[in-house]
C-alpha cells in the first residue's frame, strides 16, 4: 500500500514539471535560452 502511495505522489509531481515546462514554453520561455526566447533569435528552439 505504501508503494503505491508514494508511485501516485510521484507521478502527480511529474506531472506538475511538465504542465509547467509546456506552460513557460507557450508563454515563449525555454530553459536552452534563459528563460527568455526573445534574445536567442529563434536559434534555441
Amino acid at each position: 500500500m505504501g508503494t503505491a502511495v508514494v508511485l501516485v505522489l510521484l507521478a502527480g509531481a511529474v506531472g506538475l514539471v511538465i504542465r509547467s515546462m509546456i506552460k513557460d514554453k507557450k508563454a515563449g520561455k525555454s530553459l536552452q535560452c534563459g528563460q527568455d526566447c526573445k534574445h536567442c533569435g529563434g536559434h534555441c528552439h
